[in-house]
């Protein structure tokens, strides 16, 4: 079998493989760029995997007038850059000591030892320059039945990096076909604490990730009744989740794994999962909206159109019913709308505590009205 995908035959791509090739190495594309070629994806990241030594890599580079990056040269990893094209060079590798964290490596001439220290069968293929497939680990058959299924022994592999419980379950939803494994789905639940070693930050990244999957309910309940998902965010319940995805998929919305995060609940998502600034301002507004009171148009009007839409369907979802054509329509007039009042119109005859009072008076009015009433409808005999 070989890839075809426009990727491999880029010219920088190539060049790059040249490079290292023409001094008799292997270079050999790995992980997620095979892996979505096979299954018809999108290629966005390039990684290469090689029996070049790091310091030979970005000789051979330098050589080739290519623009070669250490970015992770204490674990083998060259970033080296052809045309503004980014390809990650990894001299092939095996685990020496792990502490579920992080990994002491030694580099290895075997791609074979290369593969098994990797996580996921689907994972772990390779193909050459010239596109041709190579599977040292079978993985070709699990990714094809969209078995997400751990290298060998699942318990190790996750006592190798507990972020891989995690990974389990977001490369389920992504590229997952019926139920989990369940030797790997036992061994995520056997081994539930050690996510407890991992910093906020990898876990947040994570969990993102998955929620951003086309379908990412059914592998969310899993979590939960693995026991998984208390560790993550306490107190959140999936139960939300499975009728908002129907929503977005029904009214053609957007995937936003913050609104699915609201979904799910909890306590403290914001610090569980170190989300940053911006995040934290969208889940807020979602969540303010969804615990007032406001109609379809005021919530447009508060919130904007966005959170206004992410407010409806999480409030529709939670009603078990389809938002109406009339309420997204009114999400849209109500961000669009502009009160047509300022303070300095009621001034001088208000001031203070009584111009606040009077300005929110009159804001009422005038969304009560649909936002129909102008400056004139308003001030009235106040309209100096």
């Amino acid at each position: 079998m070989r890839l075809t995908g426009d990727w491999i035959r880029n010219a920088p791509t190539q060049a790059v493989c040249r490079a290292l090739e023409s001094a008799g190495y292997q270079a050999l594309f790995v992980g997620g760029c095979v892996r979505d070629d096979l299954l018809g994806m999108p290629v966005r990241d390039i990684d290469i995997a090689t029996d070049a030594r790091p310091e030979h890599v970005i000789t051979l580079a330098d050589a080739a007038g290519l623009k070669a990056v250490p970015t992770g040269i204490e674990h083998g990893t060259i970033t080296v850059i052809a045309s503004g094209l980014p390809h990650e060079v990894t001299t092939f590798r095996k685990d020496v000591e792990t502490d579920g964290r992080r990994a002491t490596v030694a580099f290895s001439d075997d791609v074979e030892e290369d593969a098994r220290r990797r996580d996921f069968t689907m994972n772990a293929l390779y193909a050459r320059s010239d596109g041709k497939l190579i599977d040292p680990l079978n993985g070709l058959p699990d990714l094809q039945a969209g078995h997400v299924r751990f290298i060998e022994d699942p318990e190790q592999r996750i006592r190798e990096d507990y972020l891989r419980i995690l990974r389990f379950f977001r490369f389920h939803a992504w590229y997952g076909s019926g139920g989990l494994d369940e030797d790997g789905l036992a061994a995520c639940a056997t081994l539930a604490d050690g996510i407890q070693t991992l910093s906020k930050e990898r876990v947040g990244s994570e969990v993102l990730k998955l929620l951003a999957a086309p379908e990412p309910a059914a592998a969310v309940a899993s979590m939960r009744g693995a026991g998984i998902l208390r560790h993550i965010l306490p107190g959140a319940d999936d139960g939300l989740l499975g009728p908002l995805v129907h929503l977005e998929q029904s009214l053609s919305v957007k995937v936003d794994p913050i609104r699915r995060l609201a979904a799910l609940g909890g306590s403290d998502q914001a610090e569980h999962l170190r989300l940053s600034r911006a995040q934290v301002k969208q889940l807020s507004r979602i969540q303010d909206g969804l615990e007032s009171m406001f109609d379809a148009g005021e919530i447009g009007y508060r919130f904007g159109k966005d959170a206004g839409v992410d407010i409806l369907l999480l409030r529709s979802a939670a009603e078990n019913r389809e938002p109406s054509a009339t309420e997204l329509e009114r999400i849209a007039q109500g961000a669009s709308a502009d009160f047509p009042v300022s303070a300095a119109d009621l001034m001088p005859g208000y001031q203070g505590k009584a111009l606040g009072q009077k300005l929110t008076e009159l804001e009422t009015k005038w969304i009560e009205s649909g936002f129909t009433l102008g400056r004139d409808d308003l001030l009235g005999s106040d309209l100096s």
